[in-house]
């Protein structure tokens, strides 16, 4: 039997699903503490012009550290890497690591 597992991202604020292009995770800090949360694009607009008067009066510091969970998205695109290596000969697990000779071969195969 197989199974298929399906991961979707879904905006904290309003319980909306985000399709791949409508949204996304949005990286913040405040008072010295990190924050993300997954909002559609409308709701990130929506918070984007609340901050703005404060974005326009502050100083710019260094960059936030990006996370190293993997995204829904890079969970797709690894997703097709499985499907794309099994169709074509390569062992590859359901789950797990990828071996960089498979990857290689996808991103030859696939531009």
């Amino acid at each position: 039997m197989a199974q298929k597992v399906i991961v979707e991202t879904v905006d904290d604020l309003d319980g909306t699903v985000i399709t791949d292009g409508t949204g996304g995770t949005v990286q913040f800090s405040l008072q010295g503490k990190s924050y993300e949360i997954d909002l559609s694009d409308e709701n990130t607009s929506q918070l984007q012009s609340l901050l703005e008067p404060y974005i326009e009066k502050a100083r710019q510091t260094g960059a936030i550290r990006r996370p190293s969970t993997p995204t829904a998205k890079s969970a797709s695109k690894l997703q097709d890497i499985r499907e794309w290596a099994r169709a074509n000969g390569h062992n590859v697990s359901e789950r797990g690591r990828i071996a960089k000779t498979v990857q290689d071969a996808y991103a030859s195969a696939n531009g």
